[in-house]
């Protein structure tokens, strides 16, 4: 009689009752549902409209609300209630931006039309270098040694020049396009920011209400980490971009270069992406700066150097700090598979959505070794 009970007691005992097992079940079903959510794709492309609507918004959202929370928070300790808060940051925003525009987009729209203007002149001096270069004996040499035809290289990279600009023509709509879709996520952006300002706090209670009970204080740890890790990043991230560009608006001010303003915009922008944002920075720089004069361009080097020195020595230590843990050559390929897979956005949130994966897969590992037994020093 007990011989049809052996089975379902040796089943349950293997299967049922080991979490290794149960996990690779579970994570066959993810894989399951996956691939049958692939084959009907149509079913969700409503689902990804509304996805790809909503998440620039978001996202410009979520990083104004971590550099503005603390000071709202600020605010509150001092018994100002929190939608005053906002107000009066919003009104105190307000009146910076109108400064900005007033003082600034005159010099920068400028600067801007000098340079469109003389445009052809800086193309004139690169094709006067480039005649003197090929026209110099060890060029002659180098020429022979290679077989480098000028005429013809020169010819090639007119005929590309030309084809990238025929499709930058034909891409205006889809640019348009585009540029709409941010203008008007940028209009919501401030209504999106009130309520993550004025509710934010309440999200990780919403969030834990619908998780069972004995995983709510786990979970509630790892939005915890997450919140520590995008908040440490963002702030961190743009207050060393402003400075990048302060100081190297300053130093181009000093040697004299120009479009200083511009330039240093463009670096104090470029600069958001680690590693690879100061490197592509510095190739408007180099080109005014060539174009200008050989003792320009060593100004330029020069000051592009003592800011790089002073950003990794004192800026970025002090407010980044460690908080990341992660490195260096990780971001750079990161950023580069990220870059591939999903364009500037991916670049943008390479850094800080890997930080987030690093925290769920460390949270997931622990309760994995925990819990499984595989890691128990005494087996």
């Amino acid at each position: 009689m007990e011989q049809p009970r052996i089975w379902p007691d040796r089943f349950k005992r293997f299967f049922l009752n080991n979490k290794f097992v149960l996990l690779l079940l579970v994570l066959l079903l993810v894989g399951l549902n996956i691939m049958v959510l692939s084959k009907i794709s149509f079913v969700l492309h409503p689902i990804a409209v509304l996805i790809k609507t909503i998440v620039l918004p978001i996202i410009l959202s979520g990083i104004l609300y971590y550099l503005l929370n603390p000071l709202v928070d600020m605010m509150e300790k001092r018994k100002i209630k929190r939608g005053w808060s906002i107000l009066i940051l919003y009104l105190l925003i307000a009146g910076i931006l109108t400064v900005v525009v007033l003082a600034v987009i005159p010099v920068l729209r400028t600067q801007i039309m000098s340079l469109i203007d003389n445009f052809p002149t800086y193309s004139e001096k690169v094709r006067q270098q480039f005649e003197e270069l090929t026209g110099s004996q060890l060029y002659s040499q180098l020429q022979e040694a290679v077989n480098i035809n000028s005429q013809e290289w020169w010819g090639t990279i007119t005929q590309k020049a030309t084809e990238i600009l025929n499709s930058t023509w034909s891409k205006v709509g889809g640019f348009l396009g585009a540029f709409t879709e941010i203008v008007l996520s940028i209009i919501t952006v401030p209504f999106v920011l009130f309520y993550m300002l004025k509710d934010g706090k309440k999200l990780p209670q919403k969030i834990l209400s619908f998780l069972p009970t004995q995983s709510r204080s786990g979970i509630l740890h790892v939005l915890q980490d997450i919140n520590h890790q995008i908040s440490s990043f963002i702030r961190g991230q743009i207050i060393v971009s402003v400075c990048i560009g302060i100081l190297l608006y300053i130093g181009y001010m000093i040697i004299g270069l120009d479009y200083a303003l511009i330039l240093a915009i463009i670096a104090s922008f470029t600069s958001v992406v680690p590693y690879l944002g100061p490197a592509i920075a510095i190739t408007p720089a180099l080109i005014v700066a060539l174009v200008t004069s050989p003792v320009m361009l060593l100004k330029m080097v020069a000051v592009w150097t003592i800011v790089q020195l002073i950003e990794g020595k004192f800026i970025s230590p002090q407010i980044m700090g460690k908080t990341l843990k992660i490195h260096p050559i990780t971001i750079i390929f990161v950023i580069l598979t990220a870059g591939n897979l999903f364009g500037v956005v991916g670049i943008l949130l390479a850094v800080p959505g890997y930080a987030v994966l690093k925290v769920c897969v460390t949270h997931i590992f622990e309760w994995f070794k925990n819990t499984s037994g595989l890691y128990d020093p005494r087996k």
